[in-house]
């Protein structure tokens, strides 16, 4: 199946200094996302430029980020930007899942060595909150603690409900329950707060990802990490989006200054990482993929789902210093939408594996801060795979939590 990984048009900002005069036609009307000042009402404002500017209003911002979203035209949205309590206006692009469709990986992670993940059959579960920000959850799967009360969905339709499958992949990954039925995910029974910011399709745009950003930081005295298996175009300034007019970075610094530790995809286009956002950002803990094939170190097991080698960096991830830990993201098990389980790969599957690690971490250290927990993961990992083929010479460090 043809891999798929977010696609996203990372615009320019539309600069305050420059307001280019109406046209005389009629300009087609587009969405953009409106940043606005410290101290700033979003509410208010965002009310007020609506009906100002004759804007389409969608989502107001207040936790990780005071602003808005809308639909208007590039004059509206040039007359906005000049407004001084707007700090920028980005026009708003698309996203799409890290996956391909086509589990060893909680094996390779030894999380069966783990004593809080207590993998036994016996359905202990991990105490911990962690917030799937995709395509939705499955909310009445059997074999995974949803938390419906913490539903949110940002993109299409009522419901946080998943209609793609990449998402109860993701959360089955993280938190599978310990039933002796179905697979058992890397923190067992972990609630999984599903935020739905894709569509059916698997895309959304960089609005729905920071009203699921936004929620989650609302609500960052409650979740402890936020799972990102999605990505676009874009790069990291340094500067938390302050200096290139990167709304999302904006938002995740804001909730990772809240406590909210983010685990994301590095990407499907075997490509430097450092053009791919979040995954370039240095506030989140970016993951690649190993092909694992059976579970085990030392190479050469025959693939299964799909063409690759044993213990390699998977042939499809991304690569570079932004990358923090790799993990197994080919040929993952885990569970599907309409209560089933499917085998798909992607670093999609990789960064559920580090989520869940991360969890066990908060569950045993829950005054951790995001840093400490990106640390202790990288203290733990191992070296034990083959880097050979790996583009950027760096042999990052192998997930395992045998001794979380």
């Amino acid at each position: 199946m043809l891999k798929t990984l977010l696609t996203v048009l990372f615009a320019g900002a539309v600069a305050a200094a420059s307001t280019p005069a109406a046209s005389a036609t009629a300009e087609p009307a587009r969405d953009y996302i409106v940043v606005l000042r410290d101290g700033a009402e979003p509410t208010s404002v965002a009310n007020e430029q609506a009906r100002l500017h004759s804007a389409a209003l969608g989502r107001v911002y207040s936790h990780a980020l005071r602003g808005y979203s809308a639909r208007m035209t590039p004059g509206a949205a040039a007359a906005v930007a000049q407004d001084s309590r707007v700090l920028f206006v980005q026009p708003d692009g698309e996203v799409h899942i890290d996956a391909q469709t086509l589990p060893t990986g909680i094996n390779r992670a030894d999380a069966e060595l783990s004593t809080t993940a207590k993998i036994n059959g016996a359905d202990e579960r991990v105490d911990v909150d962690v917030a799937v920000i995709d395509t939705g959850i499955d909310l009445d799967h059997p074999d995974l603690n949803v938390y419906t009360a913490g539903a949110k969905n940002c993109s299409t339709g009522n419901s946080a409900d998943d209609g793609n499958g990449h998402g109860t992949h993701v959360a089955g990954t993280i938190g599978a329950l310990d039933n002796a039925t179905g697979v058992v995910g890397m923190a067992p029974g972990a609630r999984v707060w599903p935020v739905r910011v894709l569509n059916n399709a698997g895309s959304g745009s960089f609005s729905s990802i920071i009203c699921g950003i936004d929620y989650v930081t609302a609500h960052a005295a409650q979740i402890e990490v936020a799972n990102m298996s999605l990505g676009g175009l874009g790069t990291d300034d340094g500067n938390c989006g302050n200096t290139n007019n990167d709304a999302m970075h904006r938002a995740i610094c804001a909730s990772v200054a809240a406590g909210v530790t983010y685990a994301v995809a590095a990407g499907n286009e075997t490509d430097n990482a450092a053009n791919h956002v979040p995954a370039a950002y240095d506030e989140v803990i970016t993951v690649s993929a190993l092909a694992d094939f059976n579970g085990s170190p030392g190479g050469g097991a025959a693939s299964t789902c799909r063409s690759d080698v044993d213990d390699t960096l998977a042939d499809f991830s991304n690569f570079g210093p932004d990358v923090d830990i790799i993990a197994p993201g080919v040929c993952i098990l885990s569970s599907w939408k309409g209560g089933g389980y499917n085998t798909i790969s992607g670093t999609s599957m990789a960064t559920p594996h580090v989520t869940g690690g991360a969890a066990l971490y908060k569950a045993t250290h829950p005054s951790a801060g995001p840093a400490a927990v990106k640390s202790a993961l990288q203290a733990a990992g191992t070296t034990d795979w083959n880097a050979a083929g790996d583009p950027d010479g760096i042999k990052e460090k192998l997930l395992n939590v045998a001794g979380f």
